[in-house]
């Protein structure tokens, strides 16, 4: 286990033709956690809230009614670690006997099968203290102001300088630019 599991949900999804950014909430506490995932990926979680029937599953939807045929259920899904700018995610599955089987995932595919399935996600402390994190607004006019800013967010805007800091610094990781589910 790599530190105490925090429960989170999706707080916001902001998505343009080229990127998709997944804003995770603490939900007992302060923090937001932004993973840059691709737009691919992005739209398959965003297609589970938008209520609009498909008329072929998609391949979440085909995965969990694989899942579920075989007699398994997820249970959660965790994000428990980040390795060279980027993150990691765990999905727990168990079966009737309560026998529970671990895989390893990009947390934008644990989180597309959570929404579906409807388990709680987790993230571990030692993610959040690897990350660059935000503090959530606390007013319904500051909710509105972020969320119109998210709209536009760049890596950048976010963490500034903290290539620069990488070198030495405990503060997270940097910013390299590589592909989806990064610490950007």
């Amino acid at each position: 286990m790599n530190g105490k599991e925090l429960e989170i949900r999706i707080y916001s999804l902001a998505t343009t033709m080229t990127d998709a950014i997944v804003f995770l909430e603490e939900l007992n506490g302060i923090r937001l956690l932004p993973i840059w995932i691709g737009p691919v990926e992005g739209q398959a979680i965003a297609i589970k809230f938008s209520g609009i029937p498909l008329p072929r599953p998609f391949t979440h939807d085909l995965l969990l009614s694989i899942i579920t045929a075989t007699k398994r259920k997820i249970t959660r899904i965790v994000i428990d670690k980040v390795v060279d700018n980027t993150y990691y995610s765990s999905i727990y599955m168990a079966d009737e006997g309560g026998e529970v089987t671990v895989i390893d995932s990009r947390p934008s595919d644990a989180i597309a099968l959570a929404v579906r399935a409807g388990c709680p996600m987790y993230i571990t402390e030692t993610v959040f203290e690897a990350s660059q994190v935000l503090n959530k607004p606390i007013s319904e006019d500051e909710v509105k102001d972020f969320k119109s800013k998210i709209q536009h967010i760049t890596p950048q805007d976010i963490f500034g300088d903290l290539k620069k800091k990488e070198n030495g610094n405990p503060d997270g990781p940097g910013t390299d630019g590589s592909g989806p589910d990064q610490a950007k």
